[in-house]
């Protein structure tokens, strides 16, 4: 079979507690985008669950051209062995040129498994996607962070389809929805048997809420080594300001603050209204993480730091100095 019998762009929609994951508008939003550039090319997107036909009118919504909709109790949890078998399944019998999954836990435990199974490569990570304009087929340029961040790769597959990535949540922005756009939802026939899945949930424990998440925040306040110790006063600032405290990696490597609220390449994606950095210095793999913040405010000793090239307002001075001044000019303004 021939790559130019594989068409449209697909994207794997992840479902929390029956909610639609924000990872999935995104990479709806960005298929759009590719699409658009392609002739007769569609966004499809692929539903797996249990009572999840409801949720097709607000994929719909997102950009969607048709949902496929893969409906059985077995698929009610996610399982690797089970989602691998079905969306193995309707990746041969339609064909995709492209096939995109969140990076998140799931989406990092489920596409190789995929990748596997259809002989074709995975690009992980990816923060950005874009056609080759000088080939002949849909060639996908995928960029993504290597080598801890400090360079970046742009990854092709030329010969085998479908061309599959997992993108990093925060990086690409979802289409504003319209309730008029329509499509079509197919239903696909699930074979599954009790007897394909070979693990089993016990029990689902749920995760404690331990403060606001940094991914959904629309003001973070993060510090990095020039803070270190003093992570209570950024806390402190947090509270007054509704923020989410966020940190560098190498203050979570020493041990001051958590890795559930690191930024950067190697911890999580932000996309916040303000991001306020104290005491970070901006290294490639900080930045991959906060870059595409609406406004940026960089606190840091070294005026030739690289959080102060881009930051929109850029403060040279030491955080542990400015920070208290900070606190009660907020402080203040609450009270007027």
């Amino acid at each position: 079979m021939s790559i130019n019998d594989y068409k449209d762009i697909y994207v794997f929609i992840e479902l929390r507690e029956n909610n639609i994951n924000e990872v999935s508008f995104e990479l709806l939003g960005e298929s759009n985008r590719l699409a658009q550039q392609v002739k007769d090319y569609e966004v499809i997107a692929v539903l797996l669950g249990h009572n999840v036909k409801p949720l097709c009118q607000e994929l719909i919504e997102y950009g969607a051209d048709k949902v496929i909709v893969c409906e059985h109790p077995l698929l009610k949890e996610y399982s690797t062995e089970a989602y691998t078998l079905v969306l193995t399944n309707v990746i041969n019998q339609f064909k995709p040129d492209i096939f995109l999954i969140g990076a998140t836990t799931l989406g990092r435990d489920l596409a190789p498994r995929i990748a596997a199974r259809c002989n074709t490569g995975l690009t992980a990570d990816a923060t950005h996607l874009e056609f080759d304009k000088e080939s002949s087929t849909q060639l996908l340029l995928v960029t993504r962070p290597a080598f801890g961040g400090n360079l970046f790769a742009t990854i092709v597959c030329e010969n085998n389809r479908p061309q599959m990535a997992t993108i990093r949540p925060k990086v690409l922005i979802p289409l504003v929805p319209n309730s008029n756009r329509k499509g079509e939802i197919i239903d696909f026939n699930v074979n599954l048997m009790s007897n394909d899945i070979h693990t089993k949930i016990i029990d689902i424990i749920e995760k404690k809420n331990t403060g606001i998440d940094i991914t959904k925040a629309d003001i973070i306040i993060s510090g990095g080594r020039g803070v270190a110790k003093n992570f209570a006063l950024l806390k402190e600032i947090a509270q007054e300001l509704g923020a989410a405290v966020g940190a560098s990696r190498a203050v979570v490597d020493e041990g001051y603050a958590p890795k559930e609220i690191q930024v950067g390449q190697t911890g999580k994606t932000v996309r916040p209204k303000l991001y306020i950095a104290c005491g970070i210095s901006g290294a490639v793999q900080h930045l991959a993480g906060m870059d595409k913040s609406d406004y940026i405010i960089a606190i840091n000793k070294d005026k030739e730091a690289p959080i102060l090239k881009i930051a929109n307002l850029g403060i040279v001075g030491d955080a542990l100095e400015i920070l208290p001044i900070l606190k009660d000019e907020i402080i203040k303004l609450k009270k007027a």
